[in-house]
């Protein structure tokens, strides 16, 4: 290995929540479905009865999408029922609002756990995921 270079892979650490018994793991899953319904149900009554139009800035100035566009879209079509629609509108963002969901029930906290990794091990995913989000944005909009 060459001196300087970024070393080994770190070992997985998933960093634990509290222990609780199940049936509250469920609950707390079952909180953050419930909020998370609430919140497609008013995007979608929302864009049903008053559509705000493109709410990201880069695409509202230049008509580009960003990687993070469809985000809002997914829980306007979910609450809709639309769920093949919000599935292809981002999938990045269904995969997040998923493992919000399921954290509890793993009892994982991945937001410590994924501080827990080097920096390096951090930054680079992160730009993967956001360049491939974009160029799935790109190829929705029909820039690619």
């Amino acid at each position: 290995m060459a001196a300087g270079g970024p070393g080994p892979v770190p070992a997985a650490r998933w960093i634990r929540l509290p222990a609780r018994r199940p049936a509250v793991r469920l609950g707390v899953s079952a909180e953050r479905l419930a909020l998370v319904a609430v919140a497609s149900l008013g995007a979608a009554w929302v864009h049903e009865h008053h559509d705000p139009g493109a709410l990201c800035p880069l695409r509202r100035l230049t008509g580009v999408p960003c990687p993070l566009c469809g985000s809002t879209t997914v829980f306007m079509e979910a609450g809709a029922g639309h769920w093949y629609a919000a599935l292809t509108a981002n999938p990045f963002t269904v995969l997040a609002a998923l493992l919000f969901l399921a954290a509890p029930i793993l009892s994982v906290d991945p937001v410590r756990s994924w501080a827990g990794l080097p920096r390096a091990w951090r930054l680079w995913p992160l730009i993967a995921v956001a360049a491939v989000s974009w160029l799935w944005q790109l190829h929705r909009f029909g820039f690619l």
